[in-house]
């Protein structure tokens, strides 16, 4: 099942997506809810596509693709190294991506991500998948130049508009092996699987959860492959993940 948030006059919709067109809910996907018989074209004029959720956090994890590690000339983790991202950075399917005045260089980090559907808390790795209610794209946008000049990331990963999340979120699906890939102006970037992750998606969401409790709608995204970079205003972006779709966002100044 695919789920969808969008924005259609003053009205926000959730709903499950199938043959291009949603089927609104009533209640929410993280809760109880019910299919009802409203159908909407996502893509009519007058419809804006939301992030699928509003995460309080976002918590993000550097080096989690062994490629990438080496492709940085950094050891493999030992244990998953996290840093955070924070809800005001979040935004959806088609939105700009705001350049910031301060930075120098603006990367792409194609990810995927996990959607928290139940409250977490020190659950265990076996326990993880029945706290999951989801995976969707994530594009982990980073002021590159500010994040080597602070020496910590808080700044470089912060700005508004630099967490696109969407365009859905998919509950059906292996998300240790799948295919995901980023494209700039239709050029191919990065290409790798999940496979490749040195930490997999339920020792991630469990290592967080015993660190910090985890609500529903909270996102925990997984490091990106090799293949990073820039990105100037003009650009399109695009995240694949196999099983979920595209997230498409262009850079403006």
């Amino acid at each position: 099942m695919k789920f969808m948030r969008i924005k259609k006059g003053d009205r926000v919709l959730e709903g499950v997506f199938r043959d291009g067109m949603l089927q609104v809910i009533e209640g929410t996907m993280l809760s109880d809810f019910r299919i009802t018989d409203e159908l909407v074209d996502p893509s009519a004029d007058g419809s804006e596509t939301l992030s699928p959720v509003s995460p309080s956090k976002v918590v993000a994890v550097g080096l989690n693709y062994r490629d990438h590690a080496e492709e940085l000339g950094q050891v493999i983790p030992s244990e998953p190294m996290l840093f955070m991202k924070p809800s005001t950075s979040v935004i959806g399917h088609e939105a700009a991506i705001v350049y910031p005045p301060s930075a120098g260089r603006v990367d792409y980090e194609a990810e995927l991500a996990a959607v928290i559907g139940k409250r977490s808390y020190r659950v265990s790795e076996e326990e993880a998948p029945g706290f999951i209610l989801g995976y969707t794209c994530l594009n982990d946008v980073t002021a590159r130049d500010l994040q080597s000049r602070d020496g910590q990331w808080t700044r470089a990963k912060s700005f508004d508009t630099f967490c696109p999340v969407g365009p859905v979120i998919e509950t059906d699906m292996d998300p240790n092996s799948m295919h995901i890939e980023s494209r700039v102006n239709g050029e191919v970037r990065q290409s790798s699987n999940t496979r490749n992750f040195i930490f997999d998606v339920f020792q991630l969401v469990s290592f967080v959860s015993h660190i910090m409790t985890l609500l529903p709608g909270d996102i925990v995204t997984t490091g990106t492959p090799s293949g990073i970079g820039p990105v100037v205003p003009g650009d399109t972006v695009e995240i694949e993940v196999e099983g979920i779709g595209v997230l498409r966002n262009s850079v403006t100044g």
